[in-house]
């Protein structure tokens, strides 16, 4: 084995792959976390236009990586597509930054930026998306045993960098003070920024399979003009440009998106099921993905009300003054403990990434640490000389809740990989599965449906509801999202995978603009809004909304497990 592929361990490859979606999900999520917040106090949009919007922008934030997938796999490579997108991501959040400048000062100017901060969000992100965890796999030879941990602890770098994002980014950017929501873009743009400096500077060097060969290069036959970058300047800014104009239309001139969603579905479903070469088993399984790929709909319109309505709740419902006092005592005895397991690195590192091969990667690693040492060390002077007195936290950000999810995912992802295999042979089927999960998302909305019954308007209720429901949600999460995810990948046929991986992000894109939708008929100041004949005038009737929806899909998901199971064939 050659100095970057160890016999034992995971090649160092994983772990710069891990670096970089770590920091574009702290770059997504932080910047998630604030969106609606900003858009309802400094831009001063409407809940119901708010959510329209949010619903609009993660609806074509899945639609783009159908083809950014394409271009990768024809034309770019992985790699150039991951920094590309990258790119396009970073100054999609620079942009914001100065929306959040100058919104006071010149209202249309920002209009005009945000609306193309996001944009340029969405077509970097169709670059990014699909190309980064495609490499993770590639890593190794087939059939070695490691690949699944490789996952586990790529999924891990994901969470962490959704966890950070929103706390990060709440922390500076929601202070009480509409103008500093900027500094929540800025802290993100640096973020993608940092992505993209790891992928650019160290992707040659470790990000190899077995062989030593590089992965996620330019194809062979890709045409040479893909290759010239002004050709690749100017197609980005164009894509960019068609994805500002896209959300754009679907916000303020006509809303055409769910229409375009739908008839997308249709229409690989008629290429599809024209196909005369498909056997019978075939076509059933392909059935049964359109079929799950229905029901995620309902559960990630209701899951993603987490950046919209739930982000509503958060702010204006729920009682997030706690006035904890931390004794400097503690966050001094924290800080050595910190600096003792810094220091542990720094030795790990010195052993790692001896010798001349590893020089780049072990400098750098050493500044990080560095920077983290200093960072805490005039942290801990400053308090120390500024009279000593405890560290007063008085109130919790909203944005502080969207880290909950990551962090219970990291919490209880191994009890439910333990939970299949301890099962065995008794172990549920993928539907039903499935179906758990839109039973748990349900339970969530009745846990908290229930904490706000009852409550007199003005009144907020305890941060427990919210975070017992993140965690029902969480556990629903964790039953559908790799199932289902997993199941595309068993059912598709090879001449289809792609393309049925398509009906997925399709499935999630529906579901996010669904979302929006949904959110809009937030009862905001004791408004009375309803949707098929249900009318909701409090916040009890609103949750209530989605514990019949999620908990109905999820009776009709038992009832067709059987079937389903049959037209599997497995």
């Amino acid at each position: 084995m050659s100095e970057n592929y160890p016999a034992k361990g995971h090649p160092k490859g994983l772990y710069i792959l891990f670096a970089t979606e770590m920091w574009e999900r702290f770059n997504y999520y932080g910047m998630r976390a604030i969106l609606v917040l900003f858009m309802t106090k400094a831009l001063l949009f409407d809940h119901a236009f708010a959510s329209n919007l949010y619903g609009s922008y993660t609806s074509l934030v899945y639609l783009t990586p159908l083809l950014g997938g394409y271009i990768a796999d024809r034309f770019w490579g992985n790699h150039r597509s991951i920094i590309w997108g990258g790119i396009v991501m970073a100054i999609g959040e620079f942009i914001l930054f100065f929306c959040g400048s100058v919104y006071q000062s010149a209202p249309q100017l920002s209009t005009f930026l945000f609306f193309s901060g996001l944009g340029f969000m969405i077509a970097g992100n169709g670059f990014f998306k699909p190309n980064i965890s495609s490499m993770v796999g590639q890593l190794y030879p087939k059939g070695d045993r490691r690949i699944d941990s490789a996952y586990t602890i790529f999924y891990m770098g994901i969470n962490v960098g959704g966890a950070l994002g929103p706390f990060i980014c709440g922390l500076v950017g929601e202070t009480g003070n509409p103008a500093d929501f900027r500094w929540a873009f800025l802290a993100a743009g640096i973020g993608m920024s940092l992505s993209v400096v790891v992928q650019k500077i160290f992707h040659h060097k470790y990000v190899v399979d077995s062989d030593n060969a590089v992965l996620g290069l330019v194809p062979k036959d890709s045409p040479k003009i893909f290759n010239n970058k002004i050709f690749s300047i100017i197609g980005l800014l164009l894509f960019s440009v068609i994805a500002i104009g896209l959300l754009y239309v679907d916000a303020r001139v006509v809303g055409y998106l769910t229409y375009l969603l739908a008839a997308a579905v249709v229409f690989i479903a008629f290429m599809i099921f024209s196909d005369k070469t498909l056997s019978v088993i075939e076509k059933q399984r392909i059935a049964v993905i359109f079929i799950v790929s229905f029901f995620v709909v309902f559960f990630w319109s209701a899951f993603e009300q987490a950046g919209a309505s739930l982000t509503f709740f958060a702010a204006d419902e729920t009682q997030r003054m706690v006035g904890w006092n931390f004794p400097l005592w503690i966050i001094v005895a924290l800080s050595l403990l910190l600096l003792f397991y810094l220091f542990k690195l720094y030795k790990k590192v010195q052993k790692n990434l001896s010798g001349t091969f590893h020089k780049e990667l072990r400098v750098t690693v050493y500044f990080l640490l560095f920077l983290l040492f200093a960072g805490i060390a005039i942290g801990n002077i400053y308090l120390i000389g500024n009279s000593g007195k405890p560290i007063l936290l008085r109130e919790f950000p909203a944005s502080w809740f969207q880290s909950l999810n990551s962090i219970f995912v990291v919490s209880f992802a191994p009890l439910f990989a333990w939970l299949w295999l301890k099962l065995g042979k008794r172990e549920p089927s993928s539907p039903t599965k499935m179906a758990f999960g839109l039973l748990l998302l349900s339970m969530g909305y009745m846990w908290i449906a229930f904490g706000v019954k009852g409550v007199q308007p003005g009144i907020k209720v305890s941060m427990i509801w919210l975070t017992g429901m993140y965690a029902l949600h969480t556990c629903g999460e964790l039953c559908l999202s790799p199932i289902g995810l997993s199941l595309v990948n068993k059912l598709a046929p090879f001449k289809f995978a792609s393309l049925l991986m398509a009906v997925w992000f399709l499935a999630n894109a529906a579901a996010n603009k669904l979302a929006g939708v949904l959110s809009a008929l937030y009862p905001e100041n004791g408004k009375t809004t309803s949707v098929l004949g249900y009318h909701m005038s409090n916040l009890y009737e609103f949750f209530m909304l989605f514990v019949f929806t999620a908990g109905l899909a999820s009776l009709i998901l038992f009832l067709l497990t059987k079937r389903l199971q049959k037209m599997m064939h497995q």
